[in-house]
């Protein structure tokens, strides 16, 4: 039980000043609350603030690994303004910020807001690593050339991370021809959800450096409802964190982002469970090494 303030500052996860100050910190979190391409359910802006709100109910304490994943430091910045003029735009004003994270020597997670604010991220961390994969948790392949005009959308945005670097897609159902004919002649890695992957194939297939991308819909509608794009036969909690402590113990997890939370009413499952599972992403790639005897 938290006792030590009433009413935990707001930052991602409620914690003092001592360790969510930028200077001593070694996250430093980027919120960026943008909806403007979804072609469903709207409201996705309204995601990194719930996010936030349910993580500073969270226990700092991580008792699978015994540690508190907050002492490294987590910084928030203010939420990041979207440019209503396009969505490359808004993408161009996270590579600038996401740059300016890197080039400070901090790690960078990003909450969102829709998917294609990712671009933005991987833009620049495929500037610094040479050797960089993106591992996407997705239900969808978000594979589209140009969907309502645009190619910036975010049922685009896989291809044009693709066009950057290397990518694994894992927890996928749901794809278009013209998204299955891409995959198919670009030889692109993916694992179906209905395959159960396990997480030392998904773990072979990546580079040295790699970039995680989660959008929430990966998950089954049972466990995460608040997502634009359900889709039936997702992962559940327990498989996703399986593939994410394998990726941390065995590559370098250069940034990640949470993306994808549309907040429903009366229902903070969800909001919790997207602040929890990037909580403890967090534990498993700052986890402290064992003292060698």
């Amino acid at each position: 039980m938290r006792i030590l303030h009433s009413r935990p500052p707001y930052n991602f996860p409620g914690i003092e000043p001592e360790l969510s100050s930028f200077e001593k910190a070694k996250v430093v979190v980027l919120p960026v609350p943008y909806d403007s391409t979804t072609c469903y359910r709207s409201g996705t802006r309204n995601g990194p603030h719930a996010i936030i709100t349910a993580s500073r109910q969270m226990e700092l304490y991580d008792e699978e690994l015994g540690y508190e994943p907050a002492r490294v430091g987590i910084h928030t910045l203010d939420e990041l303004e979207p440019s209503m003029n396009s969505p490359e735009e808004t993408i161009g004003r996270v590579e600038k910020i996401v740059a300016e994270i890197i080039e400070r020597k901090k790690f960078p997670l990003m909450l969102g807001g829709e998917h294609s604010i990712s671009l933005g991220a991987v833009r620049t961390l495929a500037k610094t690593y040479r050797n960089m994969s993106v591992l996407q948790l997705d239900a969808h392949t978000d594979l589209r050339d140009e969907f309502e005009g645009t190619k910036f959308g975010h049922t685009s945005i896989m291809r044009r991370i693709s066009e950057l670097c290397d990518t694994v897609q894992v927890g996928i159902r749901d794809m278009s021809l013209e998204e299955s004919e891409f995959a198919r002649k670009k030889k692109l890695k993916i694992f179906y959800a209905r395959n159960q992957p396990k997480p030392s194939e998904v773990v072979s297939r990546l580079k040295k450096d790699v970039y995680v991308s989660i959008d929430l819909d990966v998950f089954d509608p049972s466990e995460v409802p608040a997502v634009g794009t359900p889709q039936p036969g997702g992962l559940h909690w327990y498989d996703v964190l399986a593939i994410l402590r394998g990726v941390a113990a065995k590559k370098k997890v250069v940034g990640f982002d949470v993306v994808e939370l549309c907040p429903i009413e009366g229902d903070i499952s969800s909001d919790f469970l997207a602040a929890r599972l990037a909580y403890k992403f967090l534990a498993y790639i700052f986890k402290p090494r064992s003292p060698k005897l």
